[in-house]
């Protein structure tokens, strides 16, 4: 069966400021865990990816065993992804290496900082950048060693908006290890990949980006399987394009704003373009293509100063994630307090999940000055989809499912002690697995409240949960 619509909300993007007050009525919160919390849940995910999914490489560097485990970490070769690594879409290494060392650092964890340098290493010396060029190519095939451009270990077709997304992690990665001499590098890949789209990358016939092009950068109108995607022209993809362009904007690296200010006109003309993400979906509403607009169009309200962006990102993007919430347990499965993909797939996917806390944790930043109630509310919704992720751990590694599968849409053998309803027993290691750490660092960097005891560091969370606690050092 399809996923209730539990509150679909099509507001007008010209109504007042951000008021969620009308969504208060419906049971989504989850409470904290005091024996297992939040950010227990992000160190077992990347407990995981680190002990049980790395290989070191010739060069001496380390590298994903694959894109596809079990919670043994053991690699699920028959799958697309299985024989895979690499920084692309599902494989996520410089993203997920990130991760492990943004939050390595608050917990001044220096061996995790030292590991995912050594992943990125990996991505910046195995020919996965052009250096010359700018173009990111996203995957290796590990039994082939050969560079791909996707998840169907071909090179015909590649995603301009993953792409994207590549450049601009980087492009954070380098805020965090600056003044390392590896920031300047990853700067200049991040420009020059932005300049291959530019030049390379033609507007659709609606004038927004296409969702995979050739290796050209021509428009390529297939799905990966050979058949017509319909939403060739439709996916949200591209707004990992206007991600990248506004940040180097903002950092100085480049002028975009007339390319952002166009693009984000067409989004919004079309009252916003939600069409999936994921490579291998096709739905017009997938739920983290909401979180994504949401992230971007604030994103560039600031730099373009248009409140109108603003108003649009909340009302159309924000709020549209209320149709995804899953207020209940379904099929005596933990899934309140997470958020279902879309129609056609409503397994709820954990990277999405992860991707929707931020999006709450951004818009509480962003109204804690002009509506403190407002932002206790996204702060509450973003712990929330946290506490709930947190519920789907399996195994004695730290393994976190790649989704939860209410519906049994991905079928009874692929799930955890093979249960007819239930998590699923693979995982993407720096992705499903471990997205979850940036939105709880996020967190726990700008809103936990940190307390000092004779014996320890403590982090508190805004319902006064402990959340994180650390001996002081003697």
């Amino acid at each position: 069966m399809n996923a209730p619509v539990l509150c679909l909300v099509l507001l007008s993007s010209a109504a007042p400021g951000p008021d969620r007050s009308e969504f208060r009525h419906l049971d989504f919160h989850v409470p904290e865990n005091p024996r297992y919390t939040i950010v227990d849940s992000s160190i077992d995910s990347i407990r995981f990816t680190l002990n049980k999914t790395l290989r070191e490489t010739e060069q001496g560097h380390l590298a994903s065993i694959s894109s596809f485990v079990d919670p043994e970490g053991t690699v699920m070769g028959w799958h697309d992804f299985g024989n895979l690594e690499g920084p692309g879409w599902a494989a996520n290494a410089v993203g997920g290496a990130c991760e492990i060392y943004r939050l390595g650092r608050f917990l001044e964890d220096e061996e995790w900082m030292q590991k995912a340098l050594s992943i990125l290493d990996h991505i910046l010396e195995s020919g996965f950048i052009d250096e010359e060029t700018g173009f990111i190519r996203g995957y290796r095939d590990t039994a082939t060693g050969e560079l791909c451009l996707n998840y169907k270990h071909k090179s015909d077709w590649f995603c301009p908006g993953s792409m994207a997304k590549i450049a601009f992690q980087l492009l954070i990665f380098a805020d965090a290890i600056d003044p390392d001499p590896r920031a300047s590098r990853m700067r200049g890949a991040a420009v020059r990949c932005a300049e291959w789209i530019r030049k390379n990358v033609r507007s659709v016939p609606n004038g927004w980006f296409p969702r995979r092009c050739a290796p050209s950068g021509e428009v390529f109108r297939k799905t990966p399987e050979g058949g017509d995607d319909r939403f060739w022209q439709t996916s949200a993809d591209g707004l990992f394009i206007i991600q990248l362009q506004a940040a180097l904007t903002r950092k100085g690296l480049g002028d975009y704003r007339r390319q952002v200010a166009d693009k984000v006109q067409v989004f919004m003309k079309a009252g916003g373009i939600f069409g999936s993400i994921n490579h291998d979906t096709y739905d017009p509403h997938e739920n983290v293509a909401y979180s994504v607009a949401f992230r971007t169009l604030l994103l560039a309200s600031r730099l373009l100063g248009d409140a109108s962006v603003r108003e649009f990102a909340y009302r159309r993007c924000l709020d549209g994630l209320e149709r995804f919430k899953m207020h209940e347990d379904r099929n005596g499965v933990a899934t309140k307090g997470l958020l279902y993909m879309e129609r056609s797939w409503n397994t709820s996917y954990l990277w999405e999940n992860a991707e929707a806390a931020l999006a709450y944790f951004e818009a509480a930043q962003d109204t804690s000055a002009e509506d403190p109630r407002m932002s206790r509310e996204y702060i509450v919704d973003g712990l929330t989809i946290l506490r709930a992720a947190a519920k789907h751990h399996y195994g004695p590694h730290g393994f976190l499912t790649e989704g939860v599968d209410w519906d049994n849409i991905v079928s009874q053998e692929h799930h955890i002690d093979k249960k007819f309803y239930g998590a699923i027993r693979y995982t993407e290691p720096f992705l499903n697995n471990q997205h979850i750490a940036e939105p709880t660092l996020f967190y726990l960097e700008r809103f936990a409240a940190a307390t000092e005891t004779p014996a320890a560091l403590q982090w508190r969370d805004i319902e006064g949960n402990t959340i994180h606690e650390r001996p002081k050092a003697r």
